[in-house]
């Protein structure tokens, strides 16, 4: 190396730290300088109260309330061992819970990803040749060996922000996956619950179809008695048989549906289908409701419903988005070195002769793209505005579901109260009717229609009985409960490596 490119080494080596000085005080003094609109949460108005919680709740049993809600736990109300323990497996088993563990762990890494981008870059080479010249056709070349190493460096300030909006953004993606597993917790613990429901009530109208089968099956034989007797016609006996026919003909129809329901329990706690059957087969009451649900404020679901944070948090990484688009619009600076060494003698591949360096800043500007740069800001200012629809759409759907679910849960009650007069009044018929056709008082046509409209009734109440408790379980969803039970640090039993929880 002659003597002019030692000096020019020099200097370039004694301006380095002022320059690296001089941007870094550049970087840090316009740290908090970030292009786009910062987001602000939005706040939507909340109704001051719900409509579906009558005035006077202590008047009525099983009623919503307007005291503070504790959903952390909800199934455990029902006092049911069989519903906790379902509930509780199939938070730590099921395959929809830990496919969103799954998406949440990805958008972890991909914040990860964006955060390098802060940092500067460093990576290492090396290289070895070994070339021959050709002197003629007649003399070949002497060999010689060509020994490189070397270090490359780069850094881009993020004078602008850009980068640091990105990392916003991916912060908020971040924070609406963590609500997509809430989100998937909610859902699962209503889903395991409401199938839980539904066999109970099955198995109980098998119950009941199996009750006013042997009810009608006496009748039958009543009619044939009669008929050996001399005292009615064919026409009762067909009658007879055809109440008993149609009666037995609903109870395997009952029967699959229980199955069905015992199937899609075990898949929720992803278990084969049948895995179940043993356990549940055994038929077992619906799960009674407690005396009184309280449903909170609407103010409240705003904070506690996983698909409002998670729709808030999209709307947020939309926002940064904005500001990672308007950072195109100006230039961008960059720190880049280089070091290296070359030699072709491996013994003097050390030598100060054979090393090199290269230092200085660089800037790029993107100064005529065609009107891509404030297009792809449009785009993202477009996105926001539908996060932001999607958003309003989330707040309002979930009082429309908490409002759905209290006018159905509270007017089930008096639907059941209506029911349950009509079968006592039915079993009177029933009864009534049935003495007075043995008596010879009454045609058998009227000891056919009671128990019919007996059954029916009967059947009724049991759905109606049913309702209540499904109702009352999409209440405890639309209020969002269940989320809080999986603490910050757990997770699924079957996704030892997935985080549940935000960072």
């Amino acid at each position: 190396m002659n003597r002019a490119a030692l000096v020019k080494t020099n200097r370039q080596l004694h301006f380095a730290p002022i320059f690296l000085a001089i941007c870094g005080w550049i970087a840090m003094a316009t740290s908090g300088c970030m292009v786009g609109p910062d987001y602000h949460p939005p706040h939507p108005v909340a109704p001051s109260g719900w409509a579906g919680v009558p005035e006077a709740p202590a008047k009525h049993p099983s009623v919503p309330t307007a005291q503070p809600a504790e959903l952390t736990q909800w199934w455990k109300q029902f006092d049911d061992p069989v519903l906790t323990q379902l509930v509780e497996d199939a938070l730590k088993t099921n395959l929809d819970l830990q496919l969103a563990v799954a998406v949440l762990r990805q958008s972890r890494a991909a914040r990860g990803i964006v955060v390098a981008a802060l940092w500067p870059s460093l990576s290492a080479a090396a290289q070895y040749q070994r070339e021959t010249t050709l002197l003629s056709q007649a003399q070949a070349g002497q060999a010689q060996n060509l020994y490189q190493a070397g270090f490359d460096a780069a850094w881009e300030i993020d004078l602008f922000g850009g980068q640091r909006r990105n990392v916003e953004s991916a912060d908020a993606n971040v924070q609406a996956s963590t609500e997509g597993v809430s989100l998937a917790q909610v859902s699962l613990a209503a889903e395991v619950a409401l199938n839980y429901v539904q066999l109970r009530g099955y198995q109980q109208q098998i119950v009941v179809a199996q009750k006013n089968l042997k009810s009608m099956q006496n009748s039958a034989l009543i009619t044939r008695q009669k008929a050996k007797a001399g005292f009615n016609c064919a026409l009762d006996i067909a009658n007879a048989d055809a109440n008993v026919a149609t009666t037995e003909a609903q109870i395997p129809v009952f029967e699959t549906s229980a199955k069905q329901s015992i199937y899609a329990l075990s898949v929720l706690l992803a278990r084969p289908p049948a895995d179940l059957l043993e356990q549940l087969t055994p038929k077992d009451n619906i799960p009674g409701v407690p005396p009184q649900i309280p449903a909170g404020l609407p103010s409240d679901l705003l904070r506690r419903r996983p698909d409002i944070r998670q729709a808030e948090a999209q709307l947020h990484a939309a926002t940064a988005q904005i500001g990672v688009a308007t950072a195109d619009l100006f230039p961008k600076f960059s720190l880049t070195g280089t070091v290296s060494w070359q030699s072709n003698l491996l013994n003097a591949w050390w030598a100060a002769a054979s090393r090199a360096y290269s230092f200085g800043p660089s800037a790029t500007w993107a100064i005529f793209q065609g009107g891509a740069i404030l297009s792809n800001i449009r785009v993202q200012e477009a996105l926001t505005d539908q996060a932001f629809i999607t958003y309003r759409k989330t707040v309002l759907g979930a009082f429309q579901d908490v409002e759905n679910a209290l006018i159905a849960f509270t007017k089930e009650q008096e639907h059941y109260k209506s029911l349950k007069d009509s079968v006592a009044a039915n079993t009177i018929a029933v009864d009534l009717s049935l003495k007075l056709y043995k008596e010879g008082l009454l045609e058998f046509l009227n000891v056919l229609v009671a128990q019919r409209s007996l059954f029916a009734a009967e059947n009724a109440l049991v759905q109606s009985n049913c309702s209540i408790t499904t109702d009352l379980i999409a209440l405890y969803k639309a209020l969002g409960g269940g989320w809080e039970t999986i603490a910050a640090n757990e997770q699924p039993a079957a996704s030892a490596t997935a985080p549940v929880a935000a960072k």
